[in-house]
């Protein structure tokens, strides 16, 4: 904790830490809110979305049972249409749509749910196993197999596919929101990285190192390798190092890091690139968003490389740990995600992966759902938990809201969304019974 910052570099209305989709995205709300206001955003790297937001598989699905993940994804993705098709600024969507696999017993346990989101007005398509056998080449009756019992594979009984899904560019989007912000006059200092808070007595009384605990106490800035910077207000969007950074002034955040790994497959062969090219699921005449039943493993068709992105989200015992250069392990592949896949789709048998990457997840480990509160002058937003992307659009006009001192904020399309439904205090989350 700073408690002299010396010499300011300048001083703001507010500084936003974190140059990723969720803090420029939340930049440029708070100017759109507050024009006169004088907001820069300071980020340890030296370009936006450079951190975990470049590490994304940038899938978005507008599929959920939970009212709170429906408005904030629907409204997000509403916006990213607009921007693409009204704007004009090429984000790269594409409808790929996600099929989801089902043994019976998923399947007959989730079957209320998707009654209940059909009379919502949600579209989704059934797939019997036949019709998977016969458009994918899957391989749906796997517990014959002997090395299928041991990792605990299971039969395909359904797919349902969710056609209001896909994927989009992430760096075209960051770009996005970052001239919107430039062009409104903010601010943005790139290679600045942040030691430490300033925090300051609300009334200073010229005490040596003040403030003492007996003070009414605010945070006022930051001190970065470059120097210290006064604020208003101080906004925190900083994902996976929340609680390196907010740990040290008391603020629990209950935001954790994990490690999510990615590992892309070329689509060389013959039959690699028939799956690819699967035509009847969309209009992008491609595969679809795939995943498999259990252990629930993504395929994500990467067009533009003519490639699939392998992935799973391992929980107990992944650690939740820090770090600053994640790294991809060649095993989790080999032994783990290669084993599985192959079992399910033999297109795969043989195929090595060409490139890898490894990123962080910011897990909210109260609900998983998106945090953003204030306290003292400091304002975090944060645990988006894997769906920042989809979600982006929305929680940045919901911080700039919670900014401007607002009780509701106005998401795309006019919807109001009350903010303290996503604080601590006075909480208010759906429960998501449609979870990948």
């Amino acid at each position: 904790m700073g408690r002299s910052a010396g010499k300011f570099m300048a001083e703001y209305d507010a500084i936003v830490i974190g140059a990723g989709i969720i803090g420029l995205s939340t930049a440029y709300y708070m100017k759109k809110l507050c024009p006169d206001h004088r907001i820069i955003v300071i980020d340890k790297m030296n370009a936006a979305g450079q951190g975990n937001t470049a590490k994304s598989a940038a899938m978005f699905r507008c599929f959920f049972y939970s009212t709170t993940n429906l408005r904030l994804v629907d409204t997000s993705v509403e916006f990213f249409k607009h921007v693409q098709e009204e704007r004009g600024v090429d984000l790269k969507i594409r409808w790929t749509g996600y099929l989801w696999l089902f043994s019976e017993e998923s399947y007959n346990q989730i079957k209320g749910v998707l009654d209940t989101m059909s009379r919502l007005g949600l579209q989704y398509r059934l797939y019997d196993e036949k019709e998977l056998a016969d458009r994918l080449g899957l391989r749906t009756r796997v517990t014959h197999d002997e090395e299928a019992k041991l990792m605990n594979l299971v039969d395909v009984y359904k797919g349902i596919f969710i056609p209001k899904a896909g994927s989009l560019d992430v760096d075209s989007l960051v770009k996005f929101y970052e001239a919107e912000f430039m062009k409104l006059g903010g601010e943005i200092s790139y290679g600045t990285e942040v030691k430490s808070f300033v925090v300051e007595p609300r009334l200073p009384l010229g005490i040596p190192n003040e403030p003492y605990f007996w003070q009414e106490s605010r945070v006022a800035g930051v001190i970065t390798n470059k120097g210290a910077v006064k604020a208003k207000k101080t906004v925190v969007c900083v994902g996976a190092w929340a609680s390196k950074l907010l740990d040290p002034i008391g603020i629990e955040t209950h935001v954790k890091p994990i490690k999510r790994q990615i590992f892309c497959v070329k689509a060389k062969s013959e039959f690699l690139s028939k799956l690819l090219w699967t035509k009847g699921f969309n209009k992008e005449g491609c595969m679809p968003f795939l995943i498999l039943p259990k252990p629930k493993i993504y395929i994500k068709p990467a067009l533009e490389e003519e490639s699939f992105w392998l992935c799973y989200g391992d929980e107990f015992p992944r650690a939740y740990k820090l770090e600053e250069e994640p790294q991809p392990e060649e095993n989790f592949y080999k032994y783990g995600i290669y084993q599985i896949v192959v079992k399910y789709l033999p297109q795969f048998r043989g195929a090595t992966y060409s490139s890898a990457f490894a990123g962080l997840y910011a897990v909210n480990t109260i609900d998983r759902q998106p945090l953003i509160f204030e306290e003292n002058d400091l304002i975090f937003a944060g645990g988006t938990s894997g769906s920042g992307i989809m979600k982006t659009d929305a929680i940045g006009r919901i911080v700039a809201a919670l900014y401007a001192e607002k009780q509701y904020a106005t998401l795309y399309g006019g919807k109001e969304f009350k903010i303290e439904e996503l604080g601590l205090k006075k909480r208010k989350i759906e429960p998501e019974k449609f979870v990948i």
